[in-house]
């Protein structure tokens, strides 16, 4: 009889993810936390499941860029076909949010003023009898208006930046709800 390695490895998954949340917690004060299942093959997974035992996260770091009071920068994604925040992976020895920024200049060409944590998104990872999750952090910042962006990602993954005033976000914008939410709790800050 053989073991199912999944189990191990959605266990030191969950472990990583645990980290990762309280070091968030700790050191943010103010931010939501939506949650999100997603059902998955057994092959998804285990990608999955191993980038949150190295990074804590399945996806990824991401920031919510407001420009002004009333637009946000959103990245067309080609591989998921949708609007999303910009973002993407950790790389080792890198801290959440040195990926943030990193991938923010990527995928729009911008720097920004960094304000601290918007979101930490639970992501819940199933497959057949394996779950694990994982912690989704999504940092908040402003820009200046006049900003130019620029994609140059090296995934070529991201083909167009633009701003978008809020009341006008795409219907097929990722997890718009939730990017809703928070805007409706920070409005006017």
């Amino acid at each position: 009889m053989t073991v199912d390695d999944l189990w191990f490895l959605a266990d030191e998954a969950r472990q990583r993810a645990e980290q990762a949340y309280h070091r968030l917690r700790s050191g943010h004060a103010e931010f939501i936390e939506p949650v999100h299942t997603r059902r998955v093959s057994r092959p998804r997974f285990r990608t999955l499941a191993t980038r949150v035992k190295a990074t804590g996260t399945p996806y990824g770091v991401h920031t919510v860029v407001r420009r002004r009071d009333d637009e946000i920068l959103l990245v067309w994604h080609e591989g998921v076909d949708m609007w999303v925040l910009p973002g993407g992976g950790v790389d080792d020895g890198e801290r959440f949010p040195e990926a943030a920024r990193r991938e923010l200049a990527e995928e729009a060409g911008i720097t920004a003023d960094y304000g601290g944590l918007a979101m930490a998104t639970r992501v819940d990872i199933r497959c057949d009898g394996h779950q694990t999750w994982g912690v989704m952090p999504i940092y908040r910042a402003r820009t200046e208006t006049g900003v130019k962006l620029s994609v140059d990602d090296p995934d070529d993954e991201i083909s167009e930046a633009r701003w978008f005033h809020v009341d006008e976000i795409p219907a097929d914008t990722r997890d718009r709800d939730d990017l809703l939410n928070w805007y409706g709790h920070v409005a006017g800050d």
